[in-house]
């Protein structure tokens, strides 16, 4: 029996004035959250091993540190363009500490107005907003 790949990501969501951080970076020029692959499973503490790819993920993308305020919604969605690949989606409310230096992979960043988001954004953005 075949099984599907699971990949785990994790990332903040990070709200200042009624605007979230999103960057566009990798394929399909899409607004996402900060965040990324859960790498290796190790971690100094499995306690905290999402928190830790969060706060990784973050720090390389966006050159800040976070506070993680709590849990948001996880979501479970197929990879795009990529058959039989899903990847599960964990989200943590965050406050950002530091001012963004983004990294080399970051074509663009922006603080987006969470009333009035662009049609190109990641599908668990708007759904993960909504949730709050």
């Amino acid at each position: 029996m075949n099984y599907p790949k699971i990949i785990i990501a994790s990332g903040p969501v990070i709200i200042e004035n009624n605007t979230v951080l999103l960057n566009q970076h990798g394929d399909k020029n899409m607004w996402k959250f900060p965040g990324g692959r859960l790498e290796n499973f190790e971690f100094d503490d499995w306690n905290e091993s999402l928190e830790e790819t969060a706060r990784r993920e973050v720090k390389e993308e966006m050159g800040i540190n976070i506070k993680i305020i709590k849990p948001l919604k996880t979501m479970c969605v197929p990879r795009p363009n990529h058959d039989d690949e899903y990847v599960v989606l964990v989200h943590f409310l965050a406050e950002r500490i530091g001012e963004i230096i983004p990294g080399e992979d970051i074509e663009k960043w922006d603080w987006l107005d969470i009333n009035n988001l662009p049609d190109n954004c990641a599908p668990n953005v708007k759904v993960v907003l909504g949730s709050l």
